[in-house]
């Protein structure tokens, strides 16, 4: 029993006199002082001084967004696109797009309506300002005018895309128009008006001279401005195609295709551009957005200029401007809207603008882009910004959809030599008046 008692004292006394030097094991924890009586060098430290101990941020939602696009490969716009989207989402981990091509701005069109109509709509659409009149008679996409600053975007290319005092979509491109673009081993310089060019046209062997998209009227309207002509009447929504203008357009391309034989039998986008790009023609009427594999096909040898003067008339032809532009799903919202208003404001940017310049050629929708070197040193940018400058406003009211249908089926009959200037403008204006009573 003492050697119990004693061994218990000894115990004790090595444990006094551990406390006593500060070191060994926490003490035991029914022994430990409560926290209010804790000395104050033992209180745990604030926050910020023990960042191992704060509580994990909550993970950003995950976000997968689709996007459809009107871009294509044959000019790099597609590759493009999917750039941009792999690009931001290494910055934004949480957020990824889907890029998806449609075959080309109609089929993008007619699945929208079909998808939204059936609640599968995609959550962005990279396209063209005309889409804007079908979409909103529809309600299908939302006005941006309180999701951005569009103050610091070029006027004309936002005007392409407001309807009713509301602004439909956020510009990527300004432009969007159609030029003259050449082939400088064959022609050393583009010709001034319509005369020259038949006459230099005719000179030109071994290879075609001219070359433009005959299946759609959107290659007709540049001419139709040169003839002095409108698709619209002042009011900007009745339809003006029956008319002389109309007819001397169509007489004019009837005549080089049949007469002047200076455009091919048949030419739709695709053979115009392989044409082109292959050396097998010397010109082609093309928009912005070719310029780009143009100038990788022909290198030093690619000219940009504006569409001949008409000779006739002496006016410049003024082909529509507008640009490309994201447009929002009026389904879109939360945090799928804070992702997409992040990949746009990413996309326009000042540095992805220059970009965009750089590869594809496209004059850009920031206004303080412009007078970047990129442009001002570039002899093709300024060949495109010199035929921007005679264009016009593309509409983007629902009544020009009329107008394009109307159009379509006429200018083929034209230049399939089945039926007369005269007979083709007064069936594109009974078609175009009788499209617009269905939207009354």
């Amino acid at each position: 029993m003492k050697r119990t008692i004693f061994s218990i004292l000894v115990l004790v006394v090595i444990l006094m006199m551990i406390a006593a030097c500060g070191g060994g094991a926490a003490p035991a924890p029914q022994q430990a002082a409560p926290a209010a009586e804790q000395p104050q060098q033992e209180a745990a430290a604030p926050a910020a001084e023990q960042p191992q101990q704060e509580a994990a941020a909550p993970a950003a939602e995950a976000v997968k967004l689709v996007m459809w696009t009107k871009e294509g490969e044959a000019d790099g716009g597609l590759q493009y696109n999917r750039a941009l989207a792999e690009e931001f989402s290494k910055a934004n981990p949480n957020i990824t797009i889907d890029v998806v091509k449609k075959k080309d701005v109609e089929e993008l069109r007619e699945d929208f309506q079909t998808s939204a109509l059936a609640g599968s709509s995609p959550d962005l659409l990279w396209t063209v300002n005309d889409h804007a009149g079908p979409f909103t008679a529809a309600d299908l996409i939302q006005p941006v005018d309180d999701l951005f600053d569009l103050s610091k975007y070029v006027d004309g290319a936002l005007e392409a895309v407001r309807l009713d005092g509301k602004t439909w979509g956020v510009p990527i491109s300004s432009g969007n128009h159609l030029m003259l673009m050449f082939n400088k081993k064959y022609i050393d310089a583009a010709p001034a008006n319509t005369d020259e060019l038949i006459a230099k046209s005719k000179e030109i062997k071994d290879v075609t001279p001219l070359v433009f998209n005959q299946t759609e009227p959107f290659w007709m309207v540049p001419w139709l401005g040169g003839f002095g002509g409108k698709v619209f009447a002042d009011d900007g929504v009745t339809p003006t195609l029956n008319t002389p203008e109309m007819a001397a357009t169509l007489k004019f391309l009837h005549d080089i295709k049949f007469t002047d034989k200076i455009i091919p039998a048949e030419s739709d986008y695709d053979s115009a551009d392989t044409l082109f790009k292959e050396g097998k023609a010397a010109m082609i009427i093309n928009g912005d957005w070719s310029i780009a594999s143009y100038a990788e096909a022909l290198g030093d040898d690619l000219g940009v200029a504006p569409i001949p003067q008409v000779s006739a008339t002496g006016k410049m032809p003024a082909p529509y401007t507008a640009g490309t532009y994201f447009m929002i799903p009026k389904t879109v919202e939360g945090a799928k809207l804070d992702a997409v208003k992040q990949f746009i404001e990413f996309v326009t940017s000042y540095d992805n603008q220059i970009n965009q310049v750089a590869q594809l050629k496209r004059l850009p929708a920031l206004k303080a882009a412009f007078d970047d070197k990129a442009i001002a040193d570039d002899s093709i940018l300024k060949g495109s910004v010199a035929q921007m400058a005679v264009g016009t406003g593309m509409p983007a009211v629902l009544e020009m959809r009329c107008n394009w249908d109307a159009m379509k089926p006429e200018l083929q009959a034209v230049l399939s030599d089945s039926k007369s200037p005269e007979d083709a403008a007064a069936a594109m204006q009974a078609a175009a008046d009788n499209c617009i009573k269905t939207l009354e």
